[in-house]
């Protein structure tokens, strides 16, 4: 076992959930072994080309990350492990929500839109979907064809993407959306909260409300207020100084002022030190394409939105895996 690769009871912990094959297609390459490839590359940023000959070949494990990251099983994974520790009591719901910007190399734009359901896998991969027709296949999500669609923007910090999770009291991400940094937090503030979905051992609904909610002042405004009174979430979130002296001027027409509590509001670290655990694999520091041979199409795969966001939740099922 090499430095980073899953032990024992990590893979134990996985492999009950991994797909099997379905008897349409040839037989998986060792799952173990292409996922260590896989963290291999999410861990120290190296390019798929360069990755060690102990993992098998790169296509393979490319492969597996864009179709994994196409059809949700890397979501499914952490919704699996954050389900284990929240019946063994070791999730705080005590949530915080933040974002993180991720610089974008400027050749990671230009992706083309691609149909819902793209052609069957090129290279070492495609033993793996032979005899396959093309509505057997999982369908990938399609893409925008531009920036926008994949979640590249631009900042003040020049060509960027923005990164939006929901962190629990421990420092570990529920919930992760991709957009483009130059959109304010407070539009993906529902979808944040939306994506947190831990689902029941047994029977029942999956749990998708936290006890409460600290944020900043970027979360301020009505609407993301009102969802949380809506939903019944206890929330924490600091008044903007120009709203508190709109609700001033207005005098007893302004309403009281929205309740605040210090002691709570200190929690909210806890997201911004799941942003730094993020931070620390290698390939979440630079969003960028790379220099792929002819047997892998890079328009459906690197410069793919979806493709990123697998890998940033690639990171949190490690973080989840490791405490």
């Amino acid at each position: 076992m090499g430095r980073g690769d899953l032990t024992d009871a990590e893979w134990e912990r996985l492999r009950p959930f991994l797909p099997v094959s379905n008897g349409r297609c040839g037989r998986w390459r060792d799952h173990r072994q292409v996922i260590d490839g896989i963290l291999h590359r999410v861990r120290t940023g190296v390019q798929w080309r360069d990755l060690p000959e102990r993992f098998g070949p790169w296509q393979t494990v490319y492969e597996r990350h864009q179709l994994w990251s196409a059809d949700g099983t890397w979501e499914g994974l952490l919704q699996q492990v954050q389900a284990a520790a929240d019946i063994a009591g070791e999730i705080d719901w005590d949530i915080s929500a933040d974002s993180t910007i991720v610089r974008a190399h400027h050749h990671a734009a230009g992706a083309r839109t691609d149909p819902p359901s793209a052609p069957a896998p090129k290279g070492a991969e495609a033993t793996e979907h032979q005899g396959e027709t093309p509505w057997q296949q999982p369908a990938r999500p399609a893409g925008g064809g531009g920036a926008g669609g994949e979640g590249l923007g631009r900042s003040r910090g020049g060509f960027t993407s923005k990164l939006h999770l929901s962190a629990d009291g421990r420092c570990r991400p529920l919930s992760l959306v991709v957009i483009g940094a130059q959109r304010a937090d407070c539009t993906q503030f529902q979808a944040v909260l939306a994506k947190i979905r831990v689902p029941r051992v047994g029977s029942g609904r999956p749990r998708t409300k936290p006890d409460s909610l600290a944020a900043d002042k970027g979360y301020s405004n009505g609407r993301c207020r009102e969802y949380l009174r809506r939903r019944g979430i206890r929330h924490t979130i600091p008044e903007k100084t120009d709203s508190q002296a709109a609700r001033l001027r207005k005098g007893s027409r302004g309403g009281r002022p929205p309740g605040f509590d210090v002691e709570r509001y200190k929690k909210r670290n806890t997201v911004e030190r799941a942003i730094n655990r993020l931070s620390s694999w290698q390939a979440l520091r630079l969003r960028r394409p790379e220099p792929l041979d002819r047997s892998v199409d890079i328009h459906r795969g690197i410069k793919r939105g979806y493709i990123f966001l697998g890998t940033a939740t690639t990171a949190a099922l490690l973080i989840w895996l490791r405490g």
